[in-house]
């Protein structure tokens, strides 16, 4: 199918926490100076949108996780999709780009839901590399068990690879983060979005080639920062999964949701 055939997915960032107080060595595993090195982090999750068919990509967390963990949570990720008029318990597809904490923590919100999963992810979460301290650390072991749960119920959808969910809508394992770690390829009315979620945490890592610290494989990070751009239109059409950056480039959503929504399927700003 040509793309001129494809009708576009509407493609909207909820942010709903932040992270401040960030040094370099947290968001690049580089001695580089780099301008942007020390930026706080934004938390999201995202919305394609065509019709009646509305697919979330992750599902974030918690105040009890943002206390653990030093976030702020500045609004509940059920309240942020409200605001871009998505209701949780109706949602029928959920894209989970992998399980750390802060994308997979309201799963049992999403009561009617699929879940959408690399192969390599729930292995990865529950495998060998979990006796590492190091390693379960961006986990958190109920979201894990939650997930299991929603799979033993029947509404886990596994995939490996590359995937095509809808016309202009399609999964592609990058690993690099996380073994499991996909991104999400949107086509919209500017062209083909890439959602990289962790694959760039900010927009630096990309730009710059620098990994984020945390990390299962790091020639997996660089080559995934290679495929993003690959899929994506152009490095515009990347949108980064930590970047506060993302809420000053596009567009509010609506003036209800100024600070909170932003359009994707927009043009950012110079």
């Amino acid at each position: 199918m040509h793309t001129h055939d494809i009708e576009p997915f509407e493609l909207l960032a909820v942010r709903y926490a932040r992270h401040t107080g960030r040094q370099p060595h947290d968001n690049y595993m580089s001695h580089v100076d780099l301008h942007d090195a020390g930026c706080d982090l934004a938390y999201y999750v995202w919305v394609a949108r065509r019709g009646a068919d509305t697919y979330v990509i992750d599902t974030g967390f918690e105040e009890q996780a943002a206390r653990r963990r030093g976030r702020e949570l500045l609004m509940p990720v059920r309240e942020g999709l409200e605001l871009a008029g998505v209701a949780v318990e109706a949602v029928k597809d959920v894209i989970l780009t992998h399980l750390h904490y802060d994308h997979a923590g309201t799963l049992e919100q999403f009561s009617s839901a699929t879940f959408h999963i690399q192969d390599t992810e729930p292995a990865y979460a529950t495998g060998r590399c979990m006796t590492h301290p190091a390693m379960r650390a961006p986990y958190d072991v109920d979201n894990v068990v939650a997930f299991v749960r929603t799979l033993y119920g029947g509404r886990v959808a596994f995939h490996r690879g590359d995937a095509e969910l809808a016309p202009g809508l399609t999964l592609h394992w990058v690993g690099g983060h996380t073994a499991g770690l996909q991104v999400v390829r949107v086509w919209t009315r500017r062209g083909w979005v890439v959602v990289a979620s962790d694959a760039s945490h900010l927009y630096g890592n990309l730009q710059h080639g620098v990994p984020f610290p945390i990390v299962h494989n790091v020639a997996d990070m660089l080559e995934g920062h290679r495929r993003v751009l690959a899929l994506a239109d152009s490095p515009d059409h990347v949108i980064p999964g930590h970047d506060p950056m993302v809420m000053a480039r596009y567009p509010a959503y609506s003036s209800a949701a100024e600070a909170w929504v932003v359009r994707l399927d927009a043009d950012p700003a110079p």
